[in-house]
């Protein structure tokens, strides 16, 4: 006697996947979407036996043509291929285990190209108004949340995760049990990270965090609305954490794998971006490393001139106090100059941190801002040299 055939729709399918192989996975919130987005399809309701190639395709281009509404953008690439795989992944179990397809119709069908990795790194200036936004922020976790980001390149799923019971305070780890990849993991805390976790006063066990991920989705949106910052993501600290680990120079790309729970070391590539101003140092080796020392601090810093009764005064925005001031603009330029060589060269001195320049907070016009440079020449007139508008 011929055995029945099992038929099964594709939506039908989709709705028993998520029910019974999404739901045991990390990411089963993320794919949920995924799979409420495939379910809106009009080959939702086309029978899974009767899938080819051709109409994967058709579903791929379709997808690539719709409007993201949060955006207002295509549905982007990645988005596509994600779902792509997860309708090979669907295609098989049916094959495999449910017996309602013959074959996998998505495997010979070409995803869309990924988009390249991002490369967005954190400046200084944005992690200052950051650091200064969250201090001030009601909620004391923001900050934390920020710094443990930064310094340790922990997920924002990890952080969120973080158990009392499962730091040290004393010998500087964080243990996450259950990450991502699957694999637990120890978290080395630098003394930053370990301070910014005894102001919110340490207990014995509990959650350390009390945001949710929507909760911190939205904090963060706030945060960089007001701030006018753009295109920065709460992943990107991880970004940013990974290559600055790199770039201290002393530690390995295994030591830092470890530290960073990256199972890929090519996808920990993907997020290191070295700073070209850090590579200058290496090239030069050892050789007149103290003058390397004193001229990487000579440079220009962003300045602005005003008038006043009494004359003219720059300020140079990055340094509280560097103040020039004179009958007029060349004077007071020249006066705001000397100011700024003596204060860097007594900083290098007493070995106290110099700002890096354009790290001001100060809300300014930018076609009012100069650029001052310690080291320029005067003419018969003292009008600096080598000023530039920014």
């Amino acid at each position: 006697m011929m055995h029945e055939t099992k038929e099964m729709t594709l939506g039908e399918g989709l709705i028993l996947y998520r029910q019974k192989i999404s739901i045991l996975k990390k990411g089963y919130v993320q794919e949920s979407y995924r799979i409420a987005s495939l379910l809106k399809s009009r080959h939702a309701s086309k029978k899974m036996r009767d899938f080819r190639s051709p109409d994967i395709a058709t579903i791929r281009d379709e997808r690539l043509a719709q409007i993201n509404s949060r955006t207002g953008t295509c549905i982007s690439p990645s988005t596509v291929r994600l779902e792509m795989s997860l309708l090979s992944n669907l295609f098989d179990v049916g094959r495999i285990e449910w017996g309602v397809c013959d074959s996998n119709p998505v495997t010979n069908v070409r995803k869309p190209k990924a988009a390249p990795g991002r490369d967005r790194r954190l400046t200084a200036r944005e992690e200052r108004q950051i650091l200064r936004y969250c201090h001030a922020h009601p909620t004391a976790d923001l900050y934390v949340l920020v710094v443990l980001a930064i310094e340790t390149a922990m997920r924002q799923g990890e952080l969120l995760k973080l158990e009392w019971e499962h730091i040290n305070l004393q010998r500087r780890i964080a243990h996450l049990p259950d990450t991502k990849n699957g694999s637990k993991r120890d978290v080395p805390l630098s003394l930053k990270a370990r301070d910014a976790l005894i102001q919110l006063g340490a207990k014995t066990k509990g959650q350390v965090f009390s945001y949710t991920a929507n909760g911190l989705k939205s904090a963060w949106r706030i945060m960089l609305q007001r701030l006018g910052i753009e295109d920065l993501h709460f992943h990107d600290l991880r970004h940013e954490a990974c290559s600055r680990l790199f770039e201290l120079g002393t530690l390995d790309i295994m030591e830092i794998a470890a530290i960073s729970g990256h199972k890929s070391l090519a996808m920990l590539k993907r997020y290191t971006h070295l700073k070209a101003a850090k590579l200058v140092k290496k090239l030069e080796g050892n050789k007149h490393r103290g003058q390397q020392v004193v001229i990487s601090h000579l440079v220009p810093y962003p300045a602005v001139a005003n008038q006043t009764p009494a004359g003219v005064v720059v300020r140079v925005l990055d340094f509280e106090g560097i103040v020039g001031r004179g009958a007029t603009a060349e004077q007071a330029l020249q006066s705001a100059q000397d100011a700024l060589l003596r204060h860097l060269m007594v900083s290098l001195r007493d070995k106290r941190p110099i700002p890096a320049p354009d790290q001001y907070l100060e809300q300014v016009d930018d076609s009012e801002i100069i650029m001052l440079d310690p080291l320029c020449l005067s003419t018969a007139q003292g009008t600096p040299t080598g000023l530039t508008l920014f």
